[in-house]
Parts: C-alpha cells; structure tokens; sequence
C-alpha cells in the first residue's frame, strides 16, 4: 500500500477522544510516525483552514498552525476582538458564515465546555452548514484535549513499542487538566495502568479507570513513566500553598526513579512542578519529544479528515 495515497480511517471530525475508535486512534499513531520516519504526506494544497483560538497556546497553536503548512494547506487565523462574535453573533452563525466563504476546516481551542460538540449537535436539530466543514477540537474546557492525549500516545508508542500493561502515574491538577482526562481516557483503552498523585484539592475522584494515591512515593512506585503537570492558576478560586505543594509533589531529579520516563504536556512552570535539575537533565528532552510529536500527529489527524482519498462518514 502506497501510504501517500490511501489513509485509513476515514474521520469527518474530531470532537474528543471519546468518539474514535480505537481503531482511529491506532492509525492516527501509526500514521505519525509513519511521516517521522520518511513516508511522503498528502498532500492537502487548495483546502482553507481557520484557528479559531480563544485561548493562549504555543505547542497545539504552532504545531497545528505547521502540521498545516507541511501539508500544502492555507492557514487564517481568526481575531476573536475584530470578529462578529464581539458584536454578538452566534458562533454557529460564525462558523457557518465560515463555511460559506470557503473554509474546509476550523481549529478550535477554548475554555467553553462542550462547544465542539454542541456546535455539531445543532446540525442534527436542523440547523445546516452552507457546506461541508470539518471541526477539530485543539483543547476544550477543562475535560478534553484529543490532539495532546493522542501526541502524547505516539511518544509513548516510539519510546516503548508495545504499551500493553505499561505503569504511568499522572501528577499534579489533575481536577483542572482536559490533558489528563484525555489521557485517561485513551490510555485505558489500551491496557495501561494509571495511578493519579495529587492533593485532595487536585483531585477528581468522578474519573474512572484509574488508582487515587495520596503521596508522591506512592504514585512513583513501579512507574514506568510520570506525567506531571502545571498547576492551572487560571481555572482555579481557591488559595494554593504553593510552598506545601512543591514540598510534597514536586519532581526532582532525586525523587523520579531512574528507569521512569518524564512527560509534561506544557507550558512547564519551572521549579514548581519540576525542579530545574530534572528539566535541564537527559530526561526532560522527553518533553521536547512530545513537542515534536505534535507535529507529525496533527498532520496525520488533518491527513485523514481533510485528505481527499477519504470518503466523508
């Protein structure tokens, strides 16, 4: 099979890791690294697509932003302040208006819980678009993050091959992180074994398929990989002591055993989460992996919604 020519699945959107198959998942991992290592992409020259980013981003911004261009296609940003949406206009309005311009897909990253999904939901209810537009969700309030927990699934596939029975712990706002639930929800799948190290205010004891443990020792007991992540001052009310939480959950390159592999979705806050040590050392170029990940996953993901060998489901 020429891997230029024909990709499977075939995808129309992609609202959250929920809705793939594992199936999908898999292709979507396989095919990344497929590009990594030298196969030729499809080209997606002469489709349009808009990053609608109502939130600050770097790594799914950027990467998304050049998975794009490598690929052939056109790239707009969208301004929300010099957009109809100020004025008020409804964003299923906005989309469609999109839609009729020209547009093939949008990118959306935002703090408004279910958009994505609802945005879709209102086509089923009558409302239709002026034609086909593909909907990609790049972050989604505080429960869904698709494109990170799948870059994060194509590290661990290049790192370790068969992730089967793989030990991860997951450390830090795991309340607050759609990078964890997505996690969560795709590594389960695939028969890892998930502990989540945090503090009473960090946790969300409604996630299913994974082990609550109440100290750091305990969550990196066994671990064949840690993903910590950063505290989200933005999404949070409370008061943190931030002094009791570095003393009892930080990584440093003291505590992480030395066979536990470092992961860390980003932005990383240095020296809270981590210690520097840990970060400058062999073991936090692992973050930069997942970086570069990003990249050649979202150009799989675009591959297989907008690459015009698949037929639209």
């Amino acid at each position: 099979m020429d891997l230029a020519v024909k990709i499977e699945p075939k995808m129309k959107n992609l609202i959250d890791i929920k809705s793939l198959t594992t199936s999908e998942i898999s292709a979507i991992a396989e095919r990344a690294l497929e590009i990594k290592n030298g196969a030729k992409p499809l080209s997606l020259e002469g489709k349009q697509a808009v990053m609608m980013f109502f939130e600050n981003s770097t790594r799914t911004k950027f990467s998304f932003e050049m998975a794009l261009n490598r690929l052939g296609a056109t790239v707009y940003n969208f301004e929300t302040s010099k957009s109809s949406i100020s004025k008020g206009e409804d964003f299923f309005d906005t989309l469609n208006n999109l839609a009729a311009i020209g547009f093939d897909a949008c990118i959306i990253r935002t703090s408004q819980e279910g958009l994505v999904k609802d945005t879709l939901e209102k086509q089923l209810m009558g409302r239709k678009f002026f034609k086909d537009i593909a909907i990609i969700n790049a972050g989604e309030g505080q429960k869904s993050h698709p494109t990170q927990a799948l870059l994060d699934f194509v590290t661990l596939r290049e790192i370790f091959g068969n992730i089967d029975g793989l030990n991860l712990t997951i450390i830090g706002d795991i309340r607050h992180s759609r990078v964890a639930k997505s996690n969560i929800e795709l590594l389960s799948r695939f028969n890892v074994n998930i502990k989540c190290a945090a503090p009473s205010y960090f946790r969300d004891e409604s996630i299913e398929n994974v082990q609550w443990v109440d100290n750091l020792a305990d969550g990196l007991e066994n671990a064949d990989v840690a993903m910590v992540l950063r505290i989200q001052k933005e999404r949070i009310q409370e008061k943190i002591e931030f002094e009791d939480y570095i003393k009892n959950y930080q990584l440093t390159d003291e505590n992480l055993p030395t066979d536990c592999i470092l992961m860390h979705p980003g932005p990383v806050n240095r020296d809270v989460e981590a210690n520097s040590a840990l970060l400058n050392s062999k073991k936090g170029e692992t973050i930069l992996k997942q970086a570069n990940n990003g990249v050649y996953t979202r150009m799989a993901v675009l591959e297989m919604i907008l690459g015009e060998n698949s037929d639209k489901n």
